[in-house]
């Protein structure tokens, strides 16, 4: 997952530099220029914003899935006690 979270950054990092530097060396005022890079950085934000909100979700749902793992391990380790003890009182 750590790999697929740095991927997803340096996608998106490259993509802001790559659109900053294309809006820099166009042909157009310093004026429509800015609105250019402000509209695309507003753009990389909602991205992001919804990239993060996916990892939140799969994070909590790995989250919910280790607790339900727990909890049947703990059932697993009480039964074992328990056949544990029942053998030992019959020996």
């Amino acid at each position: 997952m750590k790999s697929t979270g740095s991927f997803i950054i340096g996608l998106l990092s490259g993509a802001a530099i790559g659109a900053a530097i294309g809006l820099l060396y166009a042909p157009e005022n310093g004026k429509a220029t800015r609105d250019k890079l402000s509209e695309k950085a507003n753009g990389l934000k909602e991205d992001l914003d919804e990239r993060f909100e996916e990892l939140k979700d799969y994070v909590n749902d790995s989250i919910g899935d280790m607790k339900e793992k727990v909890v049947e391990m703990k059932e697993k380790v009480v039964d074992m006690k328990e056949k544990v003890g029942k053998k030992e009182a019959t020996e």
